[in-house]
């Protein structure tokens, strides 16, 4: 594909590569998504980059391939046949599956058939440290991608919860229309349906960090509501009001609530509504109050603004899993595929 405009994605481009330089070896990333025309896409675009790692049916994407005219020589990357796997490699990867769900009741025939789906392959190849991250979704439903990753991945130990989290880019147009940021993190929008108090403070100190890791700024994190600052109150108000103050006082991040959304990110709007605010105006890093909103919020920003919207992607895991929308065009599979990467570095 022709190259798109992404000073993000660019950045992160940058950061890989001098990572793969330093490390002499590049970032592995393995992709369950064999039969979908824009992975394919996506690969032919990162694989300069990025060692890809393809597992799937190798027939089935030579067809696609060769009836898109995509520009992709499969010996440039890594496929694996999952018709034709290694013995050992798999009989290896369904005895390790088998001694992490055992006491879950899984026999080491289920574990050896789990094994022979792409899915379930990657994430064991993911497990053995054979490869650095993973990224699936587009083809597959969330549950589909994150169930083998809480089973087999499990959990980072410094993390109470996994949560999700978009990427959002804005278009130039739009930024400089409104005077708004280049890039925001939207949380949660995928994972957690209905966060309590202590649960969005989880979620805003992960999005904090996972926004300061991918830009190299401070995280100004706005905890969103439809009110601002006591304008109104109710039981979903004071969720809000009681995340923000427990992160206040524990925590060491640039953090304001309960905000609405113009005044989180309009300076103008920020000055009338929450004037002694120092983050209203200025947020990069919005919580949302529930899925519901997230979900919706994020939406909204891709369809009527024109943003990149990269994600979901996840937080919380021990090594870099990240989701892909089933909506997701060839670029935000191109970010989300350098932005697992990115996380793999560390850096």
């Amino acid at each position: 594909m022709e190259k798109f405009e992404s000073k993000i994605i660019s950045e992160i481009r940058d950061r890989i590569n001098k990572s793969s330089s330093e490390n002499n070896r590049k970032i592995r990333i393995v992709l369950p998504e064999y039969n979908d025309k824009r992975i394919i896409d996506a690969i032919s675009y990162v694989k300069d980059d990025i060692d890809i790692v393809l597992v799937g049916n190798i027939e089935e994407t030579k067809k696609i391939i060769e009836e898109n005219g995509i520009k992709l020589d499969i010996e440039d990357i890594t496929y694996i046949d999952i018709k034709n796997v290694d013995e050992a490699k798999k009989e290896k990867y369904a005895k390790l599956l088998y001694e992490k769900r055992k006491h879950k009741g899984m026999t080491y025939e289920e574990a050896l058939s789990l094994v022979e789906d792409e899915v379930y392959y990657s994430f064991m190849m993911l497990e053995n440290s054979d490869v650095d991250g993973l990224v699936s979704g587009a083809a597959h439903s969330t549950s589909e991608t994150l169930r083998p990753a809480l089973q087999i991945i499990g959990k980072d130990e410094k993390y109470n919860l996994i949560s999700a989290f978009f990427l959002m880019e804005m278009k130039e147009d739009m930024k400089d229309m409104l005077n708004l940021e280049d890039v925001y993190v939207f949380s949660d929008c995928g994972l957690v349906e209905n966060p309590d108090a202590s649960q969005l403070v989880e979620i805003a100190k992960q999005s904090a960090s996972s926004y300061n890791m991918i830009t190299k700024k401070e995280a100004k994190v706005a905890m969103l509501s439809y009110s601002t600052k006591g304008s109104a109150h109710s039981i979903l108000t004071e969720k809000v009001v009681n995340a923000t103050n427990i992160l206040k006082e524990e925590s060491n991040l640039h953090v304001d609530g309960e905000l609405q959304l113009d005044a989180a990110i309009i300076p103008e709007i920020a000055k009338s509504k929450a004037p002694e605010s120092t983050v209203a105006g200025y947020a990069n890093t919005l919580i949302f109050p529930d899925l519901n909103a997230g979900n919706i919020g994020y939406k909204l920003v891709q369809r009527f603004a024109g943003a990149n919207a990269y994600g979901p992607l996840c937080q919380g895991l021990k090594k870099p899993v990240n989701d892909l929308s089933r909506g997701s065009n060839v670029e935000d599979i191109i970010g989300v595929i350098y932005i697992t990467a990115l996380q793999a570095t560390g850096k």
